[in-house]
């Protein structure tokens, strides 16, 4: 897969020394990767291009220049150097933070468990390529979530049949669970669905939104279930074979258990691991999620 790039360069004069400090605090922030003194990259984008643009107008209020350019690489650096580069960049990061999961876990606090959760969302933010750790630390903060935040049964859902023209709204960096469950409901709940992915900590509920796989969502994990189970048992398509066999691959590779060990997980997982791995963007990752889920179910309703 080719990527596109932006390269930042640039200048400072050597005083005063503080105003190095704080670019260089700033491109940490923002999940740059050295490639040489005073040559940054970041994966191309809207976001990527606005943060490198207001790090220039730091660096020119510091008397300093700053060249960006959109590059891709040609010679010396291939892309999946880059990519395991930004990778290892923040394998670290996740270490320090399951740590602190790990802790947390064995005595749940509300007021701990929020501050990590901002931790850990600052930390996707600039994670563009799943580093080692983020299935390992997303794993832990859903089970310090369900410590401390049981589901309150019976829980009341809304009618499926009447969300029709809603905004679905989910945690962004989706995986198998939020992927399935989007083309669930696309497919059969509401084809002209609108999708949102937001950051948990920063998100508020607006009316005419639902959310799903997220926490207080309308339609979540409900007991041992995942998401894509509980929406499947809300719908009508409830008995469908087909789809009560996707249920059960979507069960195993989100909670890593091996309950159903049905012959198609094990190729699943490994698909939408590479979905993963080549799409930061969580629209591109639903659009090839949505098509391998659909070729899914073709092949087991021909069966």
């Amino acid at each position: 897969m080719s990527y596109n790039w932006l390269l930042l360069l640039h200048q400072l004069p050597p005083k005063p020394a503080y105003a190095r400090a704080k670019i260089l605090r700033r491109l940490n922030q923002l999940g740059a990767l050295p490639v040489k003194n005073a040559a940054y990259l970041l994966p191309a984008n809207e976001s990527t291009l606005e943060d490198f643009q207001w790090t220039q107008r730091q660096i020119e209020e510091d008397s300093g220049e700053s060249w960006l350019f959109r590059v891709k690489t040609v010679s010396g650096l291939s892309d999946e150097s880059i990519v395991d580069a930004f990778r290892e960049l923040r394998k670290p990061d996740y270490a320090e933070l399951i740590e602190a999961a790990s802790q947390l876990l064995s005595q749940p606090s509300e007021t701990e468990w929020r501050r990590l959760a901002q931790r850990y969302s600052d930390l996707r933010r600039i994670d563009f390529f799943d580093a080692p750790g983020s299935e390992e630390m997303e794993t832990l903060m859903n089970r310090i979530d369900r410590a401390l935040h049981p589901p309150q049964e019976p829980t009341a859902h809304p009618d499926l049949a009447q969300l029709r023209g809603c905004t679905w709204v989910t945690r962004r960096g989706i995986k198998v669970d939020r992927m399935s469950s989007a083309w669930l409901i696309r497919r059969f709940i509401d084809p002209n669905a609108v999708f949102v992915f937001v950051d948990p900590a920063s998100y508020t509920h607006s009316p005419g939104e639902v959310r799903f796989d997220m926490f207080e969502g309308e339609f979540t994990h409900s007991g041992d279930m995942c998401t894509f189970e509980a929406l499947l048992a809300l719908s009508a398509q409830r008995e469908d074979a087909p789809l009560r066999a996707i249920a059960e691959v979507v069960h195993d590779i989100d909670l890593r258990e091996q309950k159903y060990q049905r012959p198609e997980t094990a190729g699943i997982a490994l698909m939408i691991d590479g979905i993963v791995r080549r799409h930061s963007d969580d629209d591109r990752r639903l659009e090839e999620g949505s098509a391998l889920f659909e070729s899914l179910f073709a092949s087991l309703s021909a069966r």
